[in-house]
């Protein structure tokens, strides 16, 4: 069994360190367009990890910036690989569910977004709903960041157009705007978080028939929304400390309307690493279901990889409110 990882920054460092400890992983082969990481990330790691791009190998992570892992995705579709993916882009979330017919017609997975949330999310979405008849809206919401390329896609984030679910249609809906105050876990706590290009809505609507809402929303201050339309004036921070995701549906049970809102807080480099080493083991093990183009909401078990989550360390938490 061979993998290959492409893109070796926070989060690709971190799964490779994740992937190591899976016996039934042989070789796991590296790449990055950074001049000298590949050797930096193979000397500190173990004698499995060596340089190399993805021919030849049985599954794919794509944990480059975003952009690209379309075509990445096509041609290792293309020489029988299944994919795993960390896009959190529309454009990419969007390229890669139009490769759904391509893998089924090879018998591959392409695991579309498998990181914080997207990722992580969708798996609090699946689980919260449950204790559903029906589900009528599901509202995410995340904040912070992990290292450069996740502050770099969280800029472009803002000043791209959002995409909502509302009624059986995607929506575009302006970025920056919808300002709502979100009570993340502590230590994370109430922030401000605005509309932004960000493809949770993609991902979680095709697996919720009959959801008539489903939104997404960043945190942001007043400054990340003004510079937002400018380049990025200073290098990004190497690692953005705690971030937290927020995941609400609403729907009915019986006749009763109810709510239930789960969320998590860590650090997003940590937690994605996590959650996307989970897909890989999955992957490897034949229990990620049928072939095709798909998020994490598409799992039938969710509890499962909650408990190995939480098992690695990346922990949910359900808010429990008076009424």
């Amino acid at each position: 069994m061979r993998v290959a990882v492409i893109g070796v920054g926070n989060v690709g460092t971190r799964i490779v360190r994740q992937l190591v400890s899976n016996p039934a992983i042989d070789e796991i082969v590296i790449s990055d367009t950074r001049p000298g990481r590949v050797d930096e990330v193979v000397k500190a790691i173990d004698d499995r990890v060596e340089p190399g791009g993805p021919d030849g190998s049985a599954i794919v992570v794509i944990a480059s910036t975003a952009g690209g892992h379309v075509d990445i995705a096509r041609r290792a579709l293309d020489t029988g690989a299944d994919i795993v993916s960390l896009a959190d882009s529309v454009d990419d979330t969007r390229g890669l569910r139009g490769l759904d017919a391509e893998a089924r017609e090879a018998g591959r997975s392409v695991v579309i977004g498998a990181g914080l949330a997207p990722g992580f999310s969708d798996l609090l979405a699946k689980q919260a709903a449950v204790g559903f008849d029906r589900v009528d809206e599901i509202h995410v919401a995340k904040a912070g960041t992990g290292g450069p390329a996740c502050a770099r896609q969280h800029h472009r984030a803002l000043r791209g157009d959002a995409v909502d679910w509302r009624d059986g249609v995607f929506i575009d809906r302006r970025g920056r705007t919808g300002r709502e105050l979100v009570f993340f876990p502590e230590p994370i706590g109430g922030r401000d978080c605005y509309r932004a290009a960000i493809p949770d809505a993609l991902l979680l609507a095709p697996e919720f028939p009959g959801v008539s809402r489903v939104t997404a929303r960043m945190s942001a201050t007043r400054r990340d929304r003004i510079t937002a339309l400018l380049p990025m004036m200073r290098r990004p921070h190497m690692d953005g400390g705690p971030g937290g995701i927020r995941v609400e549906l609403r729907g009915y049970r019986g006749d009763e309307h109810v709510v239930e809102v789960f969320g998590a807080v860590d650090h997003p480099s940590v937690a994605a690493a996590v959650v996307a080493s989970v897909a890989v083991d999955n992957v490897v093990a034949g229990t990620w279901g049928t072939p095709g183009a798909r998020g994490l909401g598409s799992v039938e078990d969710p509890a499962t990889w909650l408990v190995e989550l939480h098992r690695r360390g990346v922990r949910a938490a359900a808010f429990t409110g008076s009424t």
